[in-house]
């Protein structure tokens, strides 16, 4: 059975290639010609448009920006709607706004097109390495079926609701990560203006309740000053937009998520919207005057 995957960018590049490292034969598009010549160079069969990924895959999965780029590539011209034949699923693994993915699911189903809203969390390395976090909304038997797919490019894979709960639980997701990040910053700035080696008061509270998958992952970012894109500022800016549009539109007010939105508004005015979110040190350090390193 063959296989479609639209979207090769920084995420949807190694994804694709943990799913032909499992055994399947992929069909591929991104509107990018580049790394669409280096994924066919691995065995998959490049494609001109998504309706012909779709009129050649029973299964098509999407790792693209943002809600409009999947509603495009979806029910646009030579969209994967134009494509698609009645029992066709769409896994789409972008992060979108959860009432984009009813109203894509309800066009798809009208068809008898089938599809999971799964966004993913982990970055570029857990997205090389094959250990993403995978939050499903969807059928309950469309989901078994297509478990074998997401598995091939996760470590772990969950079932959280139906159609849009997958990335109710990706926004939830967001709002954390985010303020692991700002917490993170702000405790080791105040460490370095204090003259503490912030290397030391890591390694300090690393294995208490202040212990976390993010300090891990992003402290020794900040420290050794590493901040090429994992997840990039203006991506977590886009999540955080669909946070607060959904929080808006079910009446929850969420005052932290919508400070940190601010401070990596400021981070992409100051010219970092394309580092990694880890960035978000330089918005503490540019007012604390100090610059945390080992």
């Amino acid at each position: 059975m063959k296989t479609g995957f639209i979207g090769l960018g920084i995420m949807g590049k190694p994804m694709s290639r943990n799913l032909m490292k499992a055994g399947y034969r992929l069909v591929v598009f991104d509107t990018d010609p580049a790394p669409m010549k280096e994924v066919t160079a691995d065995g998959a069969e490049a494609a001109e448009s998504p309706k012909e990924v779709a009129g050649k895959c029973d299964v098509i999965v999407t790792m693209l920006p943002n809600s409009p780029h999947v509603r495009e590539a979806v029910l646009g011209e030579n969209g994967i709607l134009e494509g698609a034949s009645p029992g066709t699923t769409l896994i789409d693994m972008s992060s979108i706004a959860p009432l984009v993915s009813r109203e894509i699911a309800g066009t798809l189903a009208e068809k008898g097109v089938e599809m999971l809203d799964a966004p993913v969390s982990g970055g570029e390395p857990k997205a090389v390495d094959g250990t993403l976090s995978v939050m499903v909304g969807g059928k309950k038997e469309v989901f078994e079926k297509c478990c074998p797919v997401m598995k091939a490019m996760a470590g772990s894979v969950v079932l959280v609701g139906d159609i849009g709960a997958g990335n109710i639980a990706k926004l939830a997701n967001q709002i954390v990560v985010a303020l692991h990040i700002a917490a993170m910053s702000e405790a080791l700035v105040l460490a370095a203006k204090a003259g503490v080696r912030p290397e030391l008061v890591y390694q300090a509270i690393r294995g208490g309740l202040a212990g976390s998958t993010v300090l891990d992952a992003k402290a020794r970012l900040v420290m050794d000053r590493k901040f090429a894109p994992g997840f990039r500022v203006n991506l977590h800016i886009k999540d955080l937009g669909n946070v607060l549009e959904t929080s808006r539109e079910i009446g929850v007010p969420l005052p932290l998520t919508a400070a940190v939105m601010e401070m990596m508004q400021a981070l992409k005015v100051d010219g970092s919207g394309d580092e990694d979110h880890c960035s978000l040190v330089k918005y503490y350090e540019k007012m604390a005057h100090i610059e945390v390193n080992r």
